[in-house]
């Protein structure tokens, strides 16, 4: 009788639900359903789905093989993850099942990975430590983008059950960050990086000097900094990098397995260093520092000696700090220099780079004189740049110098979307969504041969961005489809089905706390609003 009663309330408790729902038009929620395995950025290179999905409980580990470097990915993990689904994830050596991250022999390459999903657990496999760190960058956008909240979340966090196998197309995917016509902090930097890391950039290319400032400390050139970097565009305080903090940054970048490739611009865009040394002008005087925005009117002389041990001197003290392969010497819009000048500093300059243990990278104007062996050049023309500009660049490939493609009407991220973008610039044009996306690197210069395409890049100019809300409203959201540029196949380069993945992206970025773009060319949905 007791249990009878029982099941006329419960009955009861129902009918009362249903009429409810029927008077307010709610419906029952649907039930949670996982992101499909191909809707990440970068495009994947294989994905099959198919079987259950994962769920991340309470008692789930993350369980990692007995390298420092595995179990540095699975802590980067592991504070993702915590925050927003409240449980204790301990990374661990021990047991089966869960998250796996593992260090195999495998078709994988230095970055590739592959990421198996099912009941039992996710394992992420690959040959290099930035391999699993690309897979967890796959698995984060995997999971709801609640995941990238700093409180906790009710979830649940389920991930598709089934395959990716994923290696990148290009070697360099890459993202610049001009810190010297407004000057970025070190956890400015950082914030930018982790944001980068999501999308499998691994490049990051400071630009560490210009007319507006100079941003790191030389101690053989100590005025350099302290006076050369005391401004900024508009006037601002400016500021610089001691060693200390450019330590800092390569190291934090090194963690989310990105290169720092630092740029000292030079014969041209070097009045800041100009006026804080008299010697290193051509009559021994030095100008004042410069607060504009114009390009073209500085000059290193090219016919002093001291300039060379200047050269020298920095080009030392930076490639010392600097673990990584590449160092980038500039060499556009040096208009105040002669032909003939140019010719002869970079045939002085591009030496000193070899001597210090880096390879060359600078602008394509570089191959206006000749690129050391083993050269980069990094293409920033427009689509109509003049053929023989153009020319230029592709006889220089085809002699062997690799190339970066950063087309200014394409990647650079500091031209408006529109005439009413309320930052950035429009010399280039103005690039909206589709435009920087839909484009091929790989045919981009014709005649240029198969492997002399290194791979992509995205400058952020700052004349007109002073703080990170506004670099982020400009990177997003282009930037990751320059990544998927650089990543993925040509084949899978197709703009209707891109646009639906990216304005997935929008709900995640919210959850960071991410400034964005709303572009009319994306069916955002409700994200943003």
């Amino acid at each position: 009788m007791r249990q009878h009663r029982r099941t006329l309330r419960l009955l009861g408790s129902l009918l009362l639900v249903a009429m409810a729902a029927s008077v307010t038009g709610a419906a029952p929620a649907p039930a949670a359903s996982p992101t499909p395995l191909d809707r990440v950025i970068p495009a994947p290179a294989s994905v099959a789905p198919g079987g259950s999905p994962y769920r991340i409980t309470r008692g789930t580990h993350i369980r990692v093989d007995g390298s420092r470097e595995t179990r540095s990915v699975g802590e980067y993990l592991a504070k993702i993850l915590r925050p927003s689904t409240g449980y204790r994830l301990p990374v661990t050596a021990q047991g089966a099942g869960g998250i796996r991250l593992r260090l195999a022999d495998g078709p994988f390459g230095a970055e590739g990975y592959r990421l198996d999903s099912g009941r039992g657990g996710v394992t992420i496999t690959a040959a290099k430590p930035a391999g699993l760190f690309h897979g967890v960058q796959t698995l984060r956008q995997l999971l709801p983008a609640a995941v990238e909240k700093d409180s906790v979340q009710p979830g649940p966090w389920l991930v598709a059950g089934g395959t990716i196998k994923d290696t990148p197309r290009y070697g360099w995917r890459g993202a610049m960050l001009d810190v010297s016509r407004h000057f970025f902090t070190v956890e400015q930097v950082k914030r930018y990086i982790d944001q980068l890391a999501l999308y499998k950039i691994n490049k990051l290319h400071l630009h560490l000097s210009d007319d507006q400032g100079w941003r790191i400390a030389i101690d053989s050139w100590p005025r350099l900094a302290t006076y050369g970097g005391s401004t900024e565009v508009g006037g601002g305080p400016g500021g610089y990098y001691t060693k200390a903090d450019y330590r800092d940054i390569v190291r934090y970048a090194s963690s989310r397995h990105l290169e720092v490739v630092p740029e000292i611009d030079m014969p041209g865009h070097t009045n800041a260093a100009l006026a804080s040394y008299a010697d290193l002008n051509c009559d021994g005087v030095a100008p004042p520092l410069y607060t504009g925005t114009e390009v073209g009117f500085s000059s290193l002389c090219a016919g002093k000696e001291i300039t060379y041990d200047f050269v020298d001197d920095v080009i030392r003290e930076l490639a010392a700090l600097t673990p990584g392969r590449y160092l980038h010497i500039g060499g556009d819009e040096a208009h105040s220099t002669s032909h003939e000048d140019y010719v002869k500093f970079m045939d002085r300059v591009q030496p000193i780079v070899a001597k210090y243990g880096k390879t060359v990278v600078g602008w394509h104007q570089l191959t206006g004189a000749v690129p050391a062996k083993g050269a980069l050049a990094q293409y920033w023309g427009l689509d109509g740049t003049s053929a023989e500009e153009k020319a230029r660049v592709v006889r220089a490939a085809q002699s062997g110098t690799g190339l970066i493609l950063s087309p200014a009407d394409r990647v650079y991220l500091d031209m408006k979307y529109t005439k009413d973008t309320p930052l950035g610039l429009s010399w280039a044009g103005y690039v909206e969504v589709k435009r920087s996306y839909d484009w091929d690197p790989g045919a981009y210069l014709p005649g240029v041969p198969d492997g002399a395409v290194r791979g992509v890049e995205a400058p952020m100019w700052s004349e007109t961005l002073e703080n990170s809300g506004h670099v982020e409203f400009m990177a997003f959201p282009r930037l990751p489809g320059v990544a998927e540029l650089g990543w993925s196949s040509a084949g899978s380069h197709d703009w209707e089905r891109y646009k639906g993945r990216l304005a997935a992206q929008a709900e995640r970025w919210d959850a960071l706390g991410i400034e964005w773009y709303r572009s009319p060319q994306v069916p955002w949905g409700s994200a943003g609003r």
